[in-house]
């Protein structure tokens, strides 16, 4: 039986395009190796690893969440968007980009507006941090939520916490003086209902009855 060949091994007597690609390849290979710092090649070949998610060492983390007082111990690596969701049960605070482009999981962090897909948990020592479920004062609800109901600033309600925690702080920022002003504020809050004629309203609606966010 004839022996075969490797399948990266030109045959013999091949076409000399084929054998001068061949040898151009094999000879880049060797170079990369040649020049490659001897520092990567020795962390390539140690065993060291970053531990596991869990493994590492956890942090004490006092803070506020919607008023309530909140000491606990996370990973250092942990987001403020996975401690609320995962760690506290807040789910209102929706992931859905986890890259900080659609806005899903705005919350307020003393009282100004951050993506918590962006933001580590520890950075916020000390803090007061407010979600889409503490805009409500027992079944009274917020008067920016209840402008969105008004003008329908919703439809698949998936952005509508991020777009009503941005909404609040448009106003407390002094962002809502003209429905241009209000749109280049909201615009790094995404809805793919395109609900943001409505979202628009609601908060002129608030934004001109002179009631307190």
């Amino acid at each position: 039986m004839k022996d075969e060949l490797p399948s990266d091994v030109p045959p013999p007597g091949g076409d000399h395009q084929e054998n001068r690609r061949f040898f151009l390849k094999q000879s880049l290979a060797l170079a990369g190796l040649t020049f490659t710092p001897v520092s990567l090649l020795q962390a390539a070949e140690s065993e060291e690893v970053e531990p596991p998610v869990g493994k590492t060492a956890k942090l004490k983390l006092s803070l506020s969440i919607n008023g309530k007082k909140q000491r606990l111990a996370v990973d250092p690596r942990t987001t403020l968007l996975d401690l609320l969701r995962e760690n506290l049960g807040l789910t209102g605070t929706k992931k859905g980009c986890d890259f900080g482009q659609c806005g899903a999981c705005t919350v307020l962090v003393d009282g100004q507006r951050v993506l918590a897909c962006l933001s580590f948990a520890i950075m916020q020592q000390g803090k007061k941090i407010t979600t889409v479920e503490g805009l409500a004062t027992g079944d009274r609800l917020h008067p920016m939520q209840e402008a969105f109901i008004r003008h329908d600033g919703f439809q698949c309600g998936y952005c509508t916490p991020g777009q009503l925690l941005s909404a609040v702080a448009c106003i407390r920022e002094g962002q809502a003086h003209s429905e241009a002003e209000i749109r280049e504020y909201m615009s790094g809050n995404l809805c793919r209902c395109g609900a943001y004629p409505n979202i628009v309203k609601a908060i002129q609606d608030v934004k001109n009855s002179g009631v307190a966010v």
